[in-house]
């Protein structure tokens, strides 16, 4: 029978041993020197002053006390030195460096990446197989080691999908990133439904899925409005972001309804072919003139306006004519144009 065990080299208490206790305090001092081992650092030279229980690991050309102790652990016990010889695998604390290292290949080294793989990771909160890394915090940080730092999302084929996704009690109601192909998009959900509100292509170039914007117009050629009377349109195109039709006005064309509150670009074009002193009022709710075209005694001649103003969801626009006029109602001709900056 071995008088030592095999991993620690801790004595066996053997039988008819005089002095058991010898024996048996010193497999305890090497359990104290090596389990849950912290060290100093690494030296080549005992400390003038050691504390008592200090450890540390001897460094290659040792001397002193600790010469052709080369790699071993140097422990301060009972106000002498003793060592003991790590083992492939085992780790230590290194006090010095802030660091776990582990012992592998004759050396202490940095714990890879590849040491501490995990399937799952839950700080503060449960992980699962779908949610692998699952984080519950005020806030998180990712920093700089001295330089810059990015975050990355990768996905694997162009139809899948790398984002980030906005919750409110586990409902989303933002997404943007690469949500079904390669283009930048972001997204705003209802719970119901999702609409892209931007999207930025590959080319460079950027539109606004629901934008409100539209064109009413009439075409119905050559008409004398009555003084002080109120037209509308009959045709929306370009239409966007629910822009629509409103209201049937008595002559039977309609207004142009606004679908959002917000601050829009607003253009109004008259074509005359004879005018005495007519005026084309834009027209809010059928009350309140935004602006008016005003055209001379000369024709023909066509008059455009535009103007930035602040619209309410549920704003009717409609036409205004004051004096007297022959106008040309077709697209391209005498039309409104309306569009949210």
């Amino acid at each position: 029978m071995a008088d030592r065990t095999t991993n620690l080299s801790m004595p066996f208490i053997l039988p008819s041993q005089a002095q058991k206790h010898v024996t048996h305090n010193e497999a305890l001092q090497a359990l104290d020197a090596v389990v849950q081992l912290t060290v100093e650092g690494e030296a080549t030279a005992p400390p003038a002053t050691p504390a008592e229980g200090a450890r540390f690991i001897v460094a290659s050309g040792a001397v002193g006390a600790w010469a052709t102790h080369d790699g071993q652990i140097a422990a301060h016990q009972d106000a002498a030195w003793s060592f003991f010889t790590p083992k492939e695998g085992w780790l230590a604390w290194f006090t010095s460096a802030q660091k776990l290292k582990i012992f592998r290949g004759a050396a202490w080294s940095d714990l890879d990446p590849s040491d501490a793989a995990l399937s799952t990771l839950g700080i503060n909160t449960a992980a699962d197989s779908y949610n692998r890394l699952a984080v519950a915090s005020e806030a998180s940080l990712f920093t700089h080691v001295g330089h810059g730092h990015q975050a990355k999302i990768n996905k694997s084929a162009p139809a899948d999908t790398a984002t980030l996704l906005f919750q409110s009690n586990w409902t989303g109601h933002a997404e943007m990133g690469l949500a079904g192909d390669n283009d930048f998009s972001i997204k705003v959900g209802n719970g119901a439904e999702w609409l892209t509100a931007l999207k930025i292509r590959q080319n460079g170039t950027v539109s606004l899925p629901h934008r409100p914007k539209g064109r009413a117009y009439k075409t119905d050629g050559t008409v004398s409005p009555a003084p002080d009377s109120e037209s509308g349109f009959t045709t929306l195109d370009q239409a966007n972001g629910g822009m629509a039709l409103g209201s049937t006005l008595s002559n039977g064309d309609r207004t142009l309804t606004v679908p959002v509150d917000g601050l829009y670009l607003i253009s109004c074009m008259t074509a005359y072919t004879s005018s005495s002193n007519h005026a084309t009022g834009v027209l809010r709710n059928r009350a309140e003139i935004l602006f008016n075209l005003w055209a001379p005694a000369v024709a023909p001649l066509t008059i455009s306006h535009t103007q930035v103003v602040t619209l309410e969801a549920g704003d009717e626009l409609s036409l205004r004519h004051t004096g007297s006029a022959q106008i040309y109602n077709m697209a391209g001709f005498t039309q409104l144009t309306l569009a949210m900056l």
